[in-house]
């Protein structure tokens, strides 16, 4: 056996990359980096706000249901509202609506105001299945009758005047007196026995 030649072995030299381009590729590299570090911290921010969004879409959910109570007074509620459930209570139509002439009497009493009449509708409201409504005829002063409308709406249960008909003095007399002739349905909503 004859020894044959060993092979002679070239080194692979790289082509040389122009210094201009090797720059290039870099900057390249480090905005594409940055992009998906600037993609990956938005949607991080995303999610954490719709996650503070649901957290305080459940907490006004729990508070209207009657789940959890309202903040305290000091956290920015003024101190007057009523508290509880935002809807009227009762085991039966009749005894919320008996709930709701209470609520609409006492506040035409806190402000020296006079039922003349009145009526309970617990069913073929305007507003539909589960809204009550109390129309009442009554005497009030001028200048206590938008506080007593105030009075009506603010607070729990959610309540609201959708009718209306104020009427002024008519004689002299009455004009003396300083009284309004008023004539409102205040409507709310019972949820039904629990």
């Amino acid at each position: 056996m004859t020894p044959q030649p060993a092979s002679v072995r070239t080194p692979v030299v790289p082509p040389r990359v122009p210094p201009g381009r090797a720059a290039l590729a870099v900057l390249a590299y480090a905005a594409a980096v940055a992009l998906l570090v600037q993609l990956a911290w938005g949607a991080v921010t995303d999610l954490v706000a719709r996650q503070a969004a649901v957290a305080a879409a459940a907490d006004i959910l729990d508070r209207l249901e009657g789940r959890r109570s309202a903040p305290p007074a000091s956290a920015g509620m003024p101190a007057g509202l009523r508290r509880g459930s935002p809807f009227l209570e009762g085991p039966t139509v009749t005894v919320a609506g008996a709930g709701l002439m209470q609520r609409v009497s006492e506040a035409v009493a806190r402000f020296d105001g006079r039922i003349l009449s009145s009526r309970v509708e617990l069913q073929g409201t305007p507003l539909g299945a589960g809204f009550l409504g109390v129309t009442t005829n009554l005497e009030i002063g001028q200048a206590d009758f938008q506080s007593l409308l105030y009075e009506i709406e603010a607070g729990l249960p959610f309540l609201f005047v959708d009718q209306l008909v104020a009427q002024a003095p008519a004689t002299a007399a009455e004009a003396q007196d300083g009284r309004l002739r008023v004539l409102m349905t205040v409507y709310g909503q019972w949820q039904g026995a629990r």
